[in-house]
């Protein structure tokens, strides 16, 4: 065993060394716009195809149009939802209308087109009516679907009233889709105003070569400042490169071609991380480790209209819970990346979460429900669990486990694309699925189990149905009482939990590596890329 795993470590670091003398030519062609000392430096290894907020539905686009567009509000690193181009707002005691107070300061980025341009209401106007117009087919149109009607009621003040009360609303509108955008430029460049973006961002376009860079300039125009009322950004430019391979992605980043790295990837974590989640010892004088709560629960599913006994039986869905070890699974197949999830389906970071109500790995009572399972139905029970590739080792993890208190798991594996419809469309009894905030709110989670956004008109893909809880979730949504909010939120995750509807997995982390010399880098549980206190320091 010994000269395997030394024969491993050394095909390991000869294949570590082949891939960097490869991509000194692909340094050696990128380091002309480099020579700045304030020059932030990453890779998008998924690509960017757009620019235009209106389609800001991936990390890629997100973290991108982050950068050069703003909304009416944003969220602060706690998720609390703080002023951006508002800088106030009022809502009405029946919670249907909302008053937001703009700025009346801020610019949109120098063009020819476009010469110290203030942003008016009447802009916000535009960027909502421009994000419903089913010409454009904005993957975000969703967002306004509780909205009545918005109007500009002078340069300064627009007023958007909602069809019923909905108190996540405001952390929709944090979404990038929500940005403002000016009419001129988008009217000139059309379809291409995606490769021709003009926003009021800390950093505005520079150029774009597809696949190969994008650089973005810093705004000197820019409306926010830091504490003390320095100018922000702190940073000159921001260069993204596309290499797609993550390995080599990381081999940049030790070389000292880029300033940080989102994510631990399969072909390096053992190389970095320990089994603690942390940096192991010959990276620590190197490379920095940032890791916080990120709002994505990984999970298992039941499919409640099954005609399956063992998908109907509560008791066996709950051997399923406690049959297997979070903590181990997380240790050995995550190197301590990630938080078991010993809590409800409302992830970490959430008002509304507990660790309360969650499942303990207990084998020995997991045996005892698959026995009276077994006394019960006369039979020995079997689930076929449906996955992707990529989930495929915990799948197979759980499988060994649940082996041991003796229920059989089969496993199937399809293209994400496939699991995607046959669970939206009540094909799959027994499947691996995840849930990514879309805004930050555990309303988010919820509405997952809300007997009305029964799949596949809604993302109810379990089909459960509970009297208790929809009257639960209708209340809340009409509170304005955060307390208040937060209590029936947690009866509604522990009902969940209680019935035993999924098996929780794991709440996933936002984790980032750095270079030494930067400061300033924030993280918040939405994963979002915030880069206008990022600066970089000379004295390393």
């Amino acid at each position: 065993m010994k000269k395997n795993s030394a024969k491993s470590k050394i095909y390991s670091i000869y294949h570590f060394a082949v891939l960097i003398s490869i991509l000194s030519v692909y340094t050696c062609t990128n380091n002309n716009e480099n020579d700045s000392d304030q020059v932030f430096r990453y890779n998008e290894h998924k690509n960017i195809n757009s620019l235009d907020p209106a389609f800001a539905k991936d990390v890629a686009n997100i973290w991108a149009v982050n950068q050069l567009f703003n909304g009416l509000v944003e969220m602060d690193k706690e998720l609390r939802v703080i002023p951006s181009i508002a800088k106030s707002w009022m809502i009405s005691n029946d919670g249907l209308t909302y008053s937001f107070t703009l700025n009346n300061n801020i610019k949109f980025h120098k063009h020819s087109m476009l010469t110290n341009r203030n942003v008016t209401a009447k802009d916000f106007v535009y960027s909502f009516d421009r994000l419903l117009d089913p010409i454009l087919a904005s993957p975000g149109g969703w967002v306004f679907n509780k909205v009545d009607n918005y109007e500009a009621i002078n340069d300064t003040i627009l007023e958007i009233k909602l069809k019923e009360p909905f108190n996540a609303f405001l952390g929709i509108l944090t979404m990038k889709y929500c940005s403002v955008v000016p009419k001129e430029i988008v009217e000139h460049y059309g379809a291409e105003f995606r490769s021709n973006p003009v926003g009021t961002g800390p950093f505005k376009f520079k150029r774009w070569e597809e696949n190969i860079k994008l650089v973005f300039r810093k705004n000197n125009e820019y409306f926010q400042k830091d504490s003390i009322g320095n100018s922000l950004p702190y940073l000159e430019s921001v260069a993204i490169t596309f290499l797609q391979d993550k390995q080599s992605e990381f081999l940049q980043f030790i070389q000292e071609n880029l300033d940080f790295v989102s994510g631990l990837d399969d072909s390096y974590k053992d190389e970095v991380v320990n089994t603690q989640g942390e940096l192991k010892n010959e990276y620590v004088n190197q490379i920095n480790l940032i890791r916080g709560p990120y709002l994505n629960t990984e999970y298992l599913a039941f499919y409640l209209d099954s005609n399956k006994n063992e998908i109907k039986s509560e008791i066996l869905r709950k051997a399923v819970n406690h049959g297997f070890d979070r903590n181990k699974m997380i240790k050995y197949l995550r190197n301590g990346i990630g938080i078991p999830a010993n809590g409800g389906f409302i992830p970490m970071g959430l008002p509304g979460y507990s660790d309360k109500i969650g499942y303990t790995y207990n084998p020995d009572y997991a045996k005892e429900l698959i026995s009276q399972y077994k006394s019960d139905f006369k039979e020995i029970p079997s689930l076929k669990l449906t996955t992707t590739s990529n989930y495929l080792v915990f799948c197979e993890f759980i499988q060994k486990e649940l082996e041991k208190i003796g229920l059989q798991i089969s496993i199937d594996v399809i293209p994400g694309a496939s699991l995607k419809e046959a669970k939206a469309n009540g094909k799959l009894d027994f499947f691996r699925a995840s849930w990514v905030a879309d805004y930050p709110d555990a309303e988010n989670y919820l509405s997952l189990f809300y007997s009305k956004n029964f799949a596949p008109k809604g993302p109810n893909y379990t089909h459960f149905t509970d009297k208790a809880f929809d009257a639960l979730y209708e209340s809340s949504v009409g509170e304005t009482n955060q307390n208040k909010i937060e209590i029936l939120y947690k009866k509604m995750d522990s009902l969940i939990i209680s019935r035993s509807i999924i098996v929780p997995l794991f709440y996933d982390e936002v984790i980032r590596f750095t270079r030494k010399n930067l400061n300033g880098m924030q993280i918040n549980a939405t994963n979002l890329l915030d880069l206008r206190y990022v600066k970089k320091l000379s004295n390393f």
